[in-house]
């Protein structure tokens, strides 16, 4: 299936010092490569959106959001829809952040503060409550914590593109190199090599993390740990612990708890 285009919101004004612009975008949608006279914090509230900056694509839940510095070219886009959050930043109130793209873990407090600045973006600021949220927000920007990296995707027209969106949509598929390489019309080294040059590891490893990025995708909506593994194509919940305990250094039942206790902080 193809993607289908949207256009950026024209007559774009420079943030004095943050605007908030809330969207929806379809699934197997994208805004084309651009780029800003400022800062850009990219978000999904809900859904996976998928980003492409620098020569590389990745993904982003909404446990996760990316800092876009002035300037660079990025485009966004969701293969399954997502309702999405752009914060824009101006230089000097960007001070502090990072000068080159980085992806971060989105606290709880953090993504409130987005919601509310959402609500009242455009309202007249009489007492400085605007001003107030603004500066929470960026409070909580510059202490939020760079996380290693994302799901890479691979770029847009690339052949990988099939295969993964075919795993993302079923991670029990459990097809190897050989029969994905038959399938996508070249050999198992090319495969690998392709794999490797576009998205930095091995299928096998990608598809680690795919399942440990969808875990935390289906636990936040409501999936119990034993469902979760099914879904992901564990042979068993004990197995599915295991695989995640060892990437996150904590049980899943651990991690969601950590993650209700913080809603109720």
């Amino acid at each position: 299936m193809t993607w289908a285009t949207i256009e950026a919101p024209p007559g774009l004004a420079p943030p004095e010092p943050m605007t908030v612009r809330a969207q929806t975008i379809p699934a197997r949608h994208f805004i084309p490569e651009h780029s800003h006279r400022w800062n850009q914090m990219v978000y999904a509230i809900s859904g996976v959106l998928t980003v492409t900056v620098e020569g590389h694509s990745f993904v982003i839940s909404p446990e996760q959001a990316v800092w876009l510095p002035t300037g660079l070219l990025h485009r966004v886009g969701s293969l399954l829809g997502a309702e999405f959050r752009s914060l824009w930043i101006a230089d000097e109130a960007g001070r502090g952040l990072p000068e080159t793209p980085t992806v971060f873990g989105v606290s709880t407090l953090l993504k409130t503060l987005i919601v509310e600045a959402t609500t009242i973006e455009g309202e007249e600021d009489r007492d400085g409550y605007a001003g107030r949220v603004t500066t929470l927000i960026l409070d909580q920007l510059r202490r939020a914590q760079p996380l290693p990296g994302a799901l890479p995707w691979p770029r847009g027209g690339s052949p990988l593109t099939a295969l993964c969106e075919a795993l993302y949509a079923d991670p029990a598929d459990s097809r190897g190199p050989e029969a994905w390489g038959r399938e996508l019309g070249m050999s198992e080294r090319t495969l690998a090599r392709r794999f490797e040059a576009e998205l930095g590891m091995s299928l096998r490893s990608w598809r680690r993390r795919l399942r440990l990025f969808r875990a935390i995708e289906l636990m936040g909506g409501g999936l119990d740990v034993t469902r979760t593994a099914m879904e992901l194509g564990y042979g068993s919940t004990s197995a599915f612990v295991y695989a995640f305990r060892t990437e996150m250094g904590c049980s899943p039942q651990a991690h969601m708890r950590g993650h209700a206790a913080d809603r109720f902080e």
